[in-house]
């Protein structure tokens, strides 16, 4: 791949992080356009209005269950985490349904991503909080399955993002220090399991992140496209 910018060979060395870790939705791709046309069929399903994509913005990036307990609470965090697992699983089963239906309808790759994902010639491990059931078909449909050398999915490992176990999992089955990694993603839970593992990290500007900006949660780069990790601002 081309050489890493200068602020990465300060970090790492001119070598570069000897694995990147990358998070899915908001990162690579642009997946609210499928998530939100599913959350608004699930919601018509049950006698509803439709959330739209700005809402359905804002509550992605936990994995489809809390997804699904803020669609039906209209993003109130403290009774989506309330609502009992009776009480999701039939809208639960709505939007998974919904969801493989529309997988691949909207869903793009952001600007660059396809381009550093065939430069970047080091290790990389997918790590998403969205359920195997999703992530393994899109990938496909995509094209990038050889691209990574490990995928881990929200529903692999007994915690998820914000939690390091994926990140430091990751490491552990490639044999590489967590320290000489990089985390790349777009939301606070990137960020927090990095810093949670002790692995630096880059944010792109351009995810969802609830809604807040990126940089509030203390990234080591902050970037606007992946390319720029291969030249200087």
């Amino acid at each position: 791949m081309a050489s890493w910018n200068s602020a990465i060979r300060a970090a790492f060395g001119e070598q570069g992080p000897a694995l990147c870790l990358l998070d899915l939705d908001g990162t690579l791709i642009d997946s609210v356009p499928d998530l939100a046309a599913a959350i608004d069929t699930m919601l018509q399903q049950l006698g509803r209005q439709p959330a739209g994509e700005t809402a359905v913005s804002h509550w992605v990036g936990n994995g489809a269950d809390l997804l699904v307990r803020r669609a039906l609470v209209d993003g109130d965090e403290q009774q989506a985490l309330a609502l009992t697992a009776a009480a999701v699983e039939p809208a639960r089963a709505l939007f998974d349904q919904a969801y493989l239906s529309v997988l691949h309808h909207a869903t793009g790759a952001y600007p660059g991503v396809e381009a550093w994902l065939e430069q970047a010639s080091l290790p990389k491990v997918l790590v998403t909080n969205k359920p195997r059931l999703f992530t393994l078909p899109l990938l496909e449909s995509l094209g990038w399955m050889a691209h990574f050398e490990l995928i881990i999915c929200g529903d692999d490992l007994a915690e998820k993002k914000p939690s390091a176990l994926p990140l430091l999992h990751a490491c552990s089955v490639l044999d590489i220090a967590p320290q000489t990694a990089l985390m790349i993603g777009d939301s606070r839970n990137d960020i927090q399991a990095a810093k949670n593992a002790g692995i630096r990290s880059a944010a792109l500007t351009y995810g969802y992140n609830h809604g807040a900006d990126i940089a509030e949660s203390a990234p080591d780069w902050v970037i606007d496209n992946l390319l720029q990790l291969t030249v200087d601002a």
